[in-house]
């Protein structure tokens, strides 16, 4: 006889005891209890909670009319602008699925992407109208386009409809917002650097969004009304969760369409900044700023970077200017930082060098995150915290994504053994931290945007004078990895490494595009395959 759990009888789920999570709770909790806080700044643009709300609803009510419904596709491409924000409440609203896309990417990719995901609506903004353009030309199924046109952008052509504006006229501020019959449902869709192929669309879920957004919180120690300066792209893992962060803690998202220096430095004096994020990249740029273009800072910025390891000696060099940096590590698949590098006060007394050189590791796991591991990819035998011995990133919890859009094999690939495998090669020391040596699909990281070697040697191999083409990243002091091309030309033929890049940049985005060219013979094993490890280290050397 099977004894009855007490526990079980009549405490079922109902509306009164539980509502399915969503961020979307955030924007209506700041607006009520701080409706006259700032929310929004851009440029000599500001605005409050309880406007922020209204914009949301009426985007909300607009795309309804529009027919959008639950589970549609609403695509993005903009800038750091207050659209892209309001996009962040206002898509999930209408209780639809958000696409934010990359800025950077090529008409091709973009033209993929839209298809892919079955976009129905696409906000733009008339900046990249050019290329815009072009991917729509390759849709059959178009999508409804609507235009930002963004005072402080440089303009464009207007490729939609109707002006971002006049769409939101046409909507209703006391719109009911639609929220998540299931907190598994999807709340966003955002593209991986293919390493074989197209990309993959890695979806997220309500439960997931609304977790990490306050893991962020947790693992920042982060007071209630921040200052949040948009130095990392909002179509970056969904801003790495910040656009639901911060206004979970009702702060201030000062936007910033351009990532310079100058601007950077004048926001933070100007408006108050109190934290930012970004990849090692901008770090950079801040510590190696002109003299005219750095200002002092008279309290500490708090600063959260990831997107590729960050030089021990640019993490010293930024706290000696008076941020303070917390190094966050994670993947599009895990809504951005999964893992942090929790400190310790006890290494407060360690020499700067030695602090930098814990701080540059990955770290542990996020509050949200259930399970963090290196091991074996195949057994998920953990390596022993030595250190020294390398295995597989592995990762499981509420913060990984449902899977690949529309490709099941990928899925259950990624999720072999009840874990998701990163690809990420690592090592785990004695004190439960983790820090990554290498990556398995050798994607090159750079200025913090995946670069896939595959998706650039198909590129380079379609130059007539090309024979044989390898891509390995390369050491950049700015942009941490770039890509460098190993090329072997065909008999009798000619190019320039010029030429070549010339080439790249006609058919790739050109951030992806090799800023160095090598030729000479490819190294390679006794079945033909090239040693990739081999071209790495002449890679450096010519750094």
């Amino acid at each position: 006889m099977t004894a009855t759990n007490p526990y079980e009888v009549g405490l079922d789920k109902n509306a009164a005891n539980y509502v399915p999570l969503t961020p979307i709770g955030f924007l209506l909790r700041s607006a009520a209890v701080y409706p006259n806080r700032p929310a929004v700044v851009h440029g000599q643009r500001r605005y409050s909670w309880r406007e922020a709300l209204e914009r949301c609803r009426r985007l909300a009510s607009a795309l309804t009319a529009r027919g959008i419904e639950r589970g549609d596709t609403v695509a993005l491409m903009a800038s750091n602008v207050p659209e892209a924000f309001e996009a962040h409440f206002g898509v999930p609203m209408a209780g639809a699925v958000l696409n934010a896309l990359n800025i950077r990417l090529d008409p091709d990719t973009i033209a993929f992407i839209l298809g892919h995901g079955e976009a129905k609506v696409l906000i733009t903004d008339t900046e990249f109208a050019p290329v815009i353009a072009e991917a729509l030309a390759q849709l059959e199924q178009k999508p409804i386009v609507i235009d930002i046109a963004d005072a402080v952008g440089p303009g464009g052509d207007r490729l939609g409809e109707m002006d971002y504006e006049e769409l939101l006229a046409t909507g209703d501020p006391a719109f009911p917002e639609i929220t998540p019959a299931d907190e598994w449902d999807a709340i966003a869709l955002n593209y991986t650097s293919g390493t074989t192929g197209n990309p993959k669309g890695v979806v997220y879920h309500h439960r997931g969004a609304y977790l990490n957004a306050l893991g962020n919180v947790l693992v920042w120690g982060m007071r209630q009304h921040p200052v949040y300066l948009w130095t990392l792209p909002m179509f970056h893992c969904n801003g790495w969760c910040f656009p639901w962060t911060i206004t979970a803690m009702a702060g201030t998202h000062v936007c910033l369409r351009r990532v310079e220096p100058a601007a950077i430095y004048e926001a933070i004096a100007r408006e108050g900044v109190t934290h930012l994020c970004g990849a090692p990249v901008v770090m950079n740029m801040l510590l190696n700023a002109g003299p005219g273009l750095k200002r002092s800072l008279d309290r500490r910025i708090e600063m959260m970077t990831a997107g590729a390891p960050p030089p021990a000696a640019v993490i010293q060099g930024m706290e000696a200017l008076g941020f303070h940096i917390t190094h966050v590590y994670g993947l599009t698949e895990v809504y951005g930082p999964a893992v942090v590098c929790a400190w310790h006060d006890e290494w407060d007394e360690l020499p700067a060098a030695e602090r930098a050189r814990f701080k540059a590791r990955q770290g542990v796991t996020y509050p949200v995150l259930e399970g963090l591991t290196v091991g074996d990819p195949a057994t998920l035998a953990p390596v022993p915290p030595d250190g020294a011995t390398m295995g597989e990133v592995l990762m499981r919890g509420n913060i990984v994504m449902k899977g690949y859009l529309k490709n099941p094999r990928a899925t259950e690939e990624a999720f072999a053994g009840g874990w998701f495998h990163s690809g990420d090669l690592g090592v785990m020391h004695p004190d439960g931290y983790i820090e990554l040596k290498d990556r398995s699909k050798d994607i090159i990281i750079s200025g913090g945007e995946n670069i896939s070697t595959i998706e650039v040697e198909d590129v380079l191999y379609r130059h007539p004078a090309v024979l044989e083409a390898a891509v390995v990243a390369r050491p950049d002091p700015m942009w941490g990895e770039t890509p460098c091309a190993f090329v072997t030309l065909k008999a009798e033929a000619s190019a320039t490494a010029e030429e070549i890049i010339a080439f790249c940049r006609e058919h790739l985005a050109r951030f992806k595009a090799p800023r160095t060219v090598l030729f000479g013979p490819l190294p390679k094993t006794s079945t033909g395959k090239i040693q990739k490890f081999v071209l790495r280290e002449r890679a450096k050397e010519n750094v």
